[in-house]
């Protein structure tokens, strides 16, 4: 076994050849331009010098004694895929070329070889080898600060996330210490409108937004005097008024916070009626948005099943024969249908 010339800059080259002068010619080619060249005659013992030694290329013969040059060109491909290969070959043979190439070879020389056959193909061996490398080196550093940019992104979206959720729920906090009536009223609607819009088949981030606007869909009631909302009697008109404003100062407070969904337009809609009888803005159901008429649905439902101040609680089932009667007039027919189906077959319950 031949030991290369010790230079450190230079390339290391391993020529596989049982034809002990064709490696000779090769090596002597190689090491006058100043590579450093290592000679194998066979492929096991091509594989010891691979094992002990780092090369940049190889030129390998392909029909040699026991296993040939491509299964020697495979193990490299497996095993040391940053090396660089060239077959050498006594035979013309484009079909052999072909099937080279498509290994993944670099390139394809026949004997006798030349000395600037050999310098070329080795050259441009060398050269794509490190286009590749260097190619490689700048996209898994590209891969990895774009995986590290998008797990700072989702850490950063997961803060915004923990931060909304605490901001709505320091809202609905607010609402809920004045009127203990209206805390279990606004999650047990958030609740009911979420399923609704799941079993519609709403994407994930609106059934979030639904939720959430839920939640604090009552918040305008803050403005009303809390004798108001816990009066056990009948409401005056003037009562009454006070009390349809809700949801358009729920919109005047929410209207400026950046949330990722309309929550204040949802507030704002929804005491809004499918035939367009609702309040503020008598929107009917083609000018609501589909949260919404989901909202306004759940709130309707919770609102006759739950017991009131003025009046105590008349049931699930008078509440979703309310919503049964009124679909397609008050209450949109889609929501209405699967709140029903929730109820009577999907086993819902508040």
């Amino acid at each position: 076994m031949r030991q290369p010339n010790p230079n450190p800059r230079a390339k290391n080259i391993l020529v596989v050849d049982d034809d002990e002068s064709i490696r000779q010619v090769i090596c002597d080619i190689l090491e006058l331009e100043g590579y450093n060249c290592l000679v194998s005659s066979s492929v096991s013992e091509a594989k010891t010098c691979l094992d002990e030694n780092p090369f940049d290329l190889i030129l390998s013969d392909i029909n040699m004694p026991g296993e040939s040059g491509i299964e020697l060109v495979r193990y490299v491909f497996d095993k040391y895929p940053d090396i660089a290969t060239i077959m050498v070959t006594g035979v013309v043979d484009h079909n052999l070329a072909e099937a080279v190439f498509e290994l993944g070879v670099y390139d394809y020389i026949t004997k006798p070889v030349s000395r600037s056959g050999v310098l070329i193909s080795v050259k441009n061996a060398l050269h794509r080898r490190e286009l590749e490398i260097s190619n490689r080196t700048y996209r898994e550093g590209l891969e990895k600060m774009v995986a590290d940019r998008t797990t700072s992104l989702r850490s950063i979206m997961q803060q915004l996330r923990e931060t909304i959720d605490g901001v709505i729920q320091t809202i609905a906090l607010t609402v809920e210490i004045r009127d203990p009536y209206t805390a279990g009223h606004q999650r047990r609607v958030a609740t009911l409108a979420r399923a609704i819009a799941i079993e519609m088949g709403f994407p994930g981030e609106s059934i979030e937004g639904i939720y959430h606007a839920g939640v604090i869909h009552d918040l305008g009631k803050i403005s009303v005097p809390a004798e108001i909302l816990s009066k056990p009697g009948r409401l005056t008109v003037n009562e009454l008024n006070l009390i349809k404003d809700h949801p358009q100062t729920g919109f005047d407070i929410l209207k400026d916070i950046k949330f990722p969904w309309p929550i204040a337009q949802v507030v704002l809609q929804h005491h809004e009626r499918h035939d367009g009888s609702g309040y503020p803005q008598g929107l009917t159901g083609s000018r609501m948005l589909p949260e919404a008429r989901i909202i306004a649905v759940a709130d309707v439902v919770e609102a006759i099943a739950s017991h009131r101040p003025y009046r105590p609680a008349l049931g699930i089932d008078f509440a979703l024969e309310e919503i049964s009667r009124d679909k397609g007039i008050a209450y949109d027919p889609d929501v209405t249908e699967v709140c029903l189906k929730l109820f009577s077959e999907k086993g819902f319950q508040f």
